[in-house]
C-alpha cells in the first residue's frame, strides 16, 4: 500500500534491508544431509563412502556443537571441500558421534575381523563464504 507522501518504495526497501541484515545468516545457510560409512575387513580398507545431499525439506533442530570452519578457496562444492579437508572433518565427526561395529570370528585357526564405522544421516547447516565454509550439525 502506498503511503500518503508517496514513499512506498523507500519504506519497502528500508524494511527489507533491515530484515536481511538481521536474518542473513539463517537465510544464506543451506542444509545438507551427510552420512559416512567406513568398512575394514581383516585390517584392509574394504569400503569407504561419504554421502552428501542437499536437504529438500527444512531440517528441524538446533545447532548443538561449535561449527567447523574449513578453507574452501571460492568453491561452493561441499563434497570437494570435505575431501580436501578430510582429516579435519573426520576428527570433527568423531566428536559428534560415530557408531562402531566389530565382528570377529575364528575359523580353522584363522582370525577374521570386520569393522564398520558409521555416521548416521545427520543434517548440517552449511554456510559458504568467499574463502571458507562453516559447517554445524543440527540435533
Amino acid at each position: 500500500m502506498r503511503s500518503r507522501d508517496g514513499n512506498f518504495s523507500f519504506t519497502f526497501t528500508t524494511s527489507s534491508i533491515i530484515f536481511l541484515l538481521l536474518y542473513s545468516s539463517a537465510l544464506l545457510a543451506d542444509e545438507y544431509l551427510i552420512s559416512y560409512r567406513y568398512t575394514v575387513k581383516n585390517t584392509i580398507l574394504y569400503n569407504e563412502e561419504l554421502y552428501i545431499s542437499k536437504s529438500m525439506k527444512q531440517c528441524k533442530g538446533i545447532v548443538f556443537q561449535k561449527p567447523l570452519i574449513l578453507e574452501s578457496k571460492h568453491s561452493h562444492d561441499l563434497k570437494y571441500t570435505l575431501q580436501k579437508n578430510s582429516e579435519i572433518f573426520f576428527q570433527y565427526l568423531s566428536k559428534i558421534g560415530l557408531v562402531v561395529e566389530n565382528h570377529e570370528t575364528l575359523y580353522n585357526q584363522t582370525d577374521q575381523s570386520f569393522t564398520t564405522i558409521t555416521l548416521k544421516t545427520t543434517c548440517f547447516k552449511v554456510d559458504f563464504n568467499e574463502n571458507f565454509v562453516k559447517i554445524a550439525p543440527l540435533k
